[in-house]
């Protein structure tokens, strides 16, 4: 009898693990021929020449990361993005934590405001690509009609190296910076409202309360944020597609758009492998670092 309802037992439990393979099937299928698949395919790639016409890809080993190695503008693009990743990072997430904490106060009309904040992220990046370079315009730019009005020299913001990337980059910010305050704005609407009460109670002031109590509630909301800034930083291509085209002199050229460029301008497809791989490679190392080491310093509820 034991050993009849041990079969039972088992054979009941293989089924449920059956029921829920199968229902994982769709998922799995989706995750490796769109995720798993592709990246195993481009890190295979990166070691064959670019087929040409009816002549194949043929293996040449670390070449294409030797031509990236040597190649200035690949260096070049590096340099501007770690410029922009260092620029666009820390100023979407406190930009989007300031304008989070003054929305979930009780304000006239906060909800105007949190609309008016997040508009930016539903907008699609290739219309505000292009409300922005009508604000850049020179001499009939809303940015010109302004400084024109200071008595200001009129600026070509996209067409000056020394401007070009910083403008991109405040483009960004402003797109991004709405996206993260939804978070942080979730995240201060689950704390508990008895916290600000007893510090109102013992004097504390208003920046006290904060950098005591509440900053050290939202740093997993913060680690969360700051993965998707990270990502966010190495994979923008639309505005500077619509902006510069990695202009001038790839003074904009970041790394995502030079890849975008050599795969499919001089369409180098062994080269845009290899440095696919690369930029996959040290996104992931971020993102461990990010989840295994300031995950530690992350207190959670």
């Amino acid at each position: 009898m034991q050993a009849a309802a041990a079969r039972a037992g088992n054979a009941g439990a293989g089924q449920r693990a059956i029921h829920a393979w199968l229902l994982l099937l769709p998922a799995l299928t989706l995750l490796v021929a769109f995720t798993h698949w592709p990246a195993v395919a481009t890190l295979i790639d990166s070691f064959y020449s670019t087929p040409r016409g009816s002549r194949p890809g043929v293996w040449v080993g670390l070449e294409n990361y030797e031509v990236m190695w040597d190649d200035p503008v690949f260096w070049h693009a590096v340099r501007n993005n770690l410029w922009f990743a260092g620029a666009t990072i820390p100023l979407s997430i406190g930009l989007a934590l300031v304008m989070a904490l003054w929305v979930n106060e009780r304000l006239a009309g906060r909800t105007l405001v949190r609309m008016a904040y997040f508009t930016p992220t539903v907008l699609p990046m290739i219309a505000v690509a292009n409300i922005w370079l009508f604000f850049y315009t020179p001499q009939y730019g809303l940015l010109e009609q302004i400084t024109g009005s200071l008595g200001l020299p009129s600026h070509n913001w996209l067409g000056d190296p020394s401007t070009a990337l910083a403008a991109v980059t405040l483009v960004a910010v402003w797109k991004e910076a709405g996206f993260f305050m939804i978070f942080y704005l979730a995240a201060l609407q689950t704390l508990n409202p008895s916290l600000k009460e007893a510090a109102a109670i013992e004097g504390a002031s208003r920046w006290y309360f904060f950098r005591r109590v509440q900053w050290p509630l939202l740093m997993p909301t913060t680690l969360f944020v700051l993965v998707n800034a990270v990502i966010n930083a190495f994979r923008l291509v639309d505005h500077i597609f619509i902006l510069t085209r990695g202009g001038p002199d790839n003074a904009t050229t970041l790394l995502l758009y030079h890849l975008y460029e050599v795969g499919f301008k001089f369409w180098d497809t062994g080269y845009a492998a290899a440095i696919t791989v690369v930029l996959v490679a040290v996104l992931a190392s971020v993102a461990l670092v990010q989840f295994f080491v300031l995950d530690k310093r992350v207190h959670y509820r």
